[in-house]
């Protein structure tokens, strides 16, 4: 356990650390009168209720109720204790920290945690890798900066690119031999690999010109690594999962676009970290990209913090591949632009264009016209759903009517799906003031009949799972009856290890590893106060605390356990049956001529094979539930379960 903080050593944090200043940093705060006000971060806040008082180093929230000062604010958003929010904000206001064992105090000032190290390996690391770049052997990545994309030397240095020489131990060789970093804390922070036969490891990163990675806060915890030639495969390369890098949780350029973010009250999401930089050394720095993966809502929330109309603007190429880009991004923003969280919007630029090629060839000032004239999200699908249409063609106006009904449908807001019945109206129309009410009407009528789901039929998912990603709801499913229904949890292993199936999410995983290693003892008896007592010392199973508890759903589910199992499994092996569909089809789309015969037939029997079994799985999850449905659920049972 942690030494106990010296009374004096406390008091000179509170004296020194500013309330307004520790805010700012997770909420976009905004001077009104004596005070400062923004929307809250412990609840979806819609309008400014979090109220921040710097006369008082108090915050306020006037809707959820939260309160308190600068140790209460980070130990509630983080789930940190109070210790180490008085150590963090000592190191930040350069407090001398002193304990109440004054023969310890130097070894603990010594100590530093596993993070704190990872994170110093991590700043060493990037420094070595901006030295390589100057040198020889970096001269090509160099050149590559400046000569083809373009940058001067205040953005190369403002982003730390770096470059990370060839040669299979060179970083090794610095790291561990030189520097005397542990060599489990150097692979701990995703630089090097072991080898798989034999001892020792190597460099992950070689002959690659390196960008690192930052959290909001600008501390690094990551790289991407660019391959320079086209030998060297993948093109772009990542830090795997480490305790400081999870990709899904990170969006890269944060912490250099949050004031700009907030000055323009919008953000833009991009694809590729070159974008990121071109956009920022071109004067336009409210930008960010996903690293790849599908916005998840974590991320949204992360953007909308700062941002108080809560305007995204989503930025892909205007080609078909760009398009696909787009619909596989946009994630769980779909759901949050639907229910009107945020103002999506979409821009594909020109000629297939991305900002760093639209950039070498046109203007900042040109740049941001496209954005101000980007459609919203709805009004985009609304385009491309159109755009090929013949509507003077019966069967494709039938078609293209459906299509629009289906996707009215999923707006939450009465006023605005009347907007968009009105706009599809007078586009059917074709300008004929007699039709478009009669269009309207039967528009209307529809999507109010397919929005009125009848009671006990399944709606969007069939296993009516209610959170945005229904993946992860499946997996969450799971957990819960391991948590609540231990008699089954040996039923859940066995079906992961027959369908050969993992949780995605590194939440999950997390619970999943403590769930397996969990032990019942005189100290923990309770599983559940176990995890809670777990919980509170990582952020990520944090983000598990609700499955905790158990409500009317979750009882639902232990007392029909074996089909809900067989659901969930069902539901998580589609999803990765999906990925993998959808990986075979882009390589069978990408072959060339360099593919043979044989791999392109492959890729053919593969995409056949996982959508047969992607047919089979929605099969047995329709089936599933459709048994689910016929099952008695009594509500006395809910009141046995909870006590």
């Amino acid at each position: 356990p942690p030494p106990r903080l010296h009374p004096e050593t406390i008091e000179a944090v509170r004296d020194r650390a500013d309330i307004v200043d520790i805010v700012s940093d997770q909420v976009v705060l905004k001077k009104q009168g004596k005070d400062y006000v923004g929307l809250c971060p412990f609840h979806e806040d819609k309008s400014p209720s979090f109220s921040v008082s710097p006369s008082k180093q108090f915050y306020y929230c006037f809707s959820c109720g939260a309160g308190g000062n600068a140790f209460k604010f980070l130990m509630e958003l983080g789930k940190r204790s109070f210790s180490e929010v008085v150590l963090d904000l000592a190191k930040r206001y350069q407090v001398p920290v002193q304990t109440l064992e004054p023969e310890k105090r130097q070894e603990f000032q010594q100590q530093i945690t596993l993070r704190e190290q990872l994170f110093e390996i991590l700043a060493v690391t990037a420094k070595f890798y901006e030295y390589a770049l100057r040198q020889p052997d970096g001269q090509e990545a160099l050149t590559y900066l400046q000569r083809d994309r373009g940058f001067n030397e205040d953005t190369i240095q403002q982003f730390q690119l770096g470059f990370a020489p060839g040669g299979w131990q060179t970083l090794y060789g610095y790291l561990v031999d030189q520097k005397r970093y542990p060599v489990l804390l150097v692979e701990q922070a995703g630089l090097i690999v072991p080898r798989q036969q034999g001892s020792g490891h190597y460099d992950r990163f070689r002959n690659r010109l390196m960008i690192p990675i930052h959290d909001a806060r600008g501390r690094i915890i990551g790289f991407g690594g660019r391959a320079l030639t086209d030998e060297d495969k993948p093109k772009y390369l990542n830090s795997p999962e480490t305790e400081l890098f999870d990709k899904g949780q990170t969006l890269f350029g944060l912490d250099k676009a949050r004031g700009a973010i907030a000055k323009a009250d919008q953000a833009i999401v991009v694809e590729g970290y070159f974008d990121v930089i071109a956009l920022h050394a071109a004067g336009i720095p409210n930008s960010v990209a996903a690293l790849g993966t599908a916005l998840n809502a974590a991320q949204v929330r992360q953007i909308l913090r700062y941002t108080e109309s809560k305007q995204v603007v989503l930025n892909f190429d205007a080609d078909a591949a760009g398009v696909k880009a787009a619909e596989r991004a946009i994630g769980e923003a779909e759901e949050m632009a639907y229910r009107g969280d945020v103002k999506l919007r979409i821009l594909n630029i020109p000629d297939g264009k991305d900002p760093d090629e639209y950039l070498k060839l046109h203007t900042a000032g040109e740049y941001q016209a496209l954005i101000d004239s980007a459609p919203l999200w709805i009004d985009w699908q609304l385009q491309k759903l159109l755009s090929d249409r013949d509507l003077r063609q019966a069967d494709q106006f039938q078609q293209a009517s459906q299509d629009v009904v289906q996707l009215l449908s999923e707006i939450a807001n009465a006023d605005t799906r009347t907007h968009y019945v009105r706009q599809c109206a007078e586009l059917f129309s074709h300008g004929d003031a007699r039709l478009m009410p009669l269009l309207a009407e039967n528009l209307m009528v529809q999507v109010r009949r397919r929005r009125r789901t009848p009671e006990g039929t399944p709606s969007r998912a069939p296993l009516a799972f209610n959170t945005t990603s229904t993946l992860e709801e499946a997996e969450a499913v799971l957990l819960c009856l391991c948590i609540h229904a231990p008699q089954h949890r040996e039923t859940v292993l066995e079906m992961l290890e027959k369908r050969d199936l993992q949780f995605s999410y590194s939440h999950h995983r997390a619970l999943w590893r403590e769930l397996s290693a969990w032990q019942p003892t005189e100290e923990a008896p309770s599983l559940v106060s176990w995890l809670r007592d777990r919980a509170a010392e990582s952020a990520r199973l944090a983000q598990t605390q609700h499955l905790f508890y158990l409500d009317e759903k979750s009882c639902r589910d232990v007392v029909r356990a074996p089909l809900v199992i067989r659901a969930a499994a069902a539901c998580i092996e589609k999803a990765h049956c999906e990925k993998r569909y959808r990986h075979f089809l882009q390589l069978w789309s990408d072959a060339d001529d360099t593919v043979t015969p044989e791999q392109q037939t492959h890729y053919q029997n593969q995409v056949y094979a996982e959508k047969r079994r992607i047919a089979e799985l929605e099969q047995e999850r329709q089936t599933t539930f459709e048994d689910l449905v016929k099952l008695p659920w009594v509500g006395d049972d809910y009141q046995t379960l909870e006590t």
